[in-house]
């Protein structure tokens, strides 16, 4: 059975590595390990992977993305099939078209399409809804980061061009603001993690890294707001427990501040 690296997976779906290690982190996805415990996925990882982006992109509940891939899953078959494989949204249902056949299982509503070449095993991608300009987010987005130890202004500038062409890729706020506050620059910081959670709805990484602004402006109150609305979201976020604690320690809440470290210790086994 063929196994896709990370690095495959990032150019065959288009996904930052970032988005992958929280699919993964959430549980959508669970790939083997291979030398180096490097991430091996199968073609149904692969599938997962995507189709699960795409609906918590298009702001569809938790519970019903768990649903619709669990079923995907169930269906999907082992490797890229000869006669193709497609995947659409019809309603409130997604759609799995394989040759003349097809299937459904629970979504959301939102449009996204998968396409196999059967000569070489490929897969690509077709998002229905703003394709191009998704493609091309991906590639500022891409670009930005190769640019952030040589050209930072011009990566700030390649984020900013990301969202232009997807206003709701978590990804590119994050990075965006993350550099802002590497810069120095933490209102502007502030203000891009603040656009991006208006644009993106509830992130769980976009409020970890506005608590970690707010904190370092002496916010701490709204600091620890941010990490617990995080925490929310994500209650596997290790460092956002770390950095809560010190926060309530720093607030005189010795009881949370040790509730919350102890949660550190035991995500990352630390004593």
């Amino acid at each position: 059975m063929q196994r896709y690296g990370v690095r495959e997976v990032e150019k065959l779906l288009g996904l930052p590595r970032s988005t992958i290690r929280a699919l993964i982190d959430a549980g959508f996805v669970s790939p083997e390990r291979g030398p180096r415990r490097a991430w091996l996925f199968s073609f149904q990882d692969l599938i997962v992977l995507r189709t699960a982006q795409a609906l918590a992109a298009a702001r569809v509940p938790a519970k019903r993305i768990t649903r619709s891939v669990r079923e995907l899953r169930r269906h999907l078959p082992e490797s890229m099939p000869l006669s193709g494989l497609r995947i659409s949204a019809v309603g409130d249902r997604v759609v799995v078209r394989e040759g003349a056949s097809r299937w459904q299982a629970d979504s959301g509503q939102y449009v996204l399409g998968f396409e196999g070449d059967p000569a070489n095993g490929s897969l690509s991608v077709i998002e229905r809804k703003a394709q191009a300009a998704a493609a091309n987010a991906a590639e500022w987005l891409d670009r930005g980061a190769d640019l952030e130890e040589t050209d930072p202004e011009n990566a700030l500038y390649a984020y900013r061009q990301a969202i232009a062409a997807d206003p709701r890729l978590a990804d590119a706020h994050a990075n965006l603001g993350s550099l802002l506050h590497e810069l120095g620059r933490r209102d502007d910081a502030h203000a891009a993690y603040r656009a991006g959670l208006r644009a993106c709805g509830d992130s769980a990484l976009l409020h970890y890294n506005l608590g970690v602004v707010l904190d370092d402006l002496g916010r701490k109150e709204d600091a620890a707001a941010a990490y617990e609305t995080a925490l929310s979201a994500d209650p596997r976020m290790a460092d956002c427990h770390y950095n809560l604690a010190l926060v309530c320690e720093a607030l005189d809440r010795p009881k949370d501040a040790i509730r919350h470290m102890a949660q550190y210790r035991r995500l990352t086994g630390r004593k």
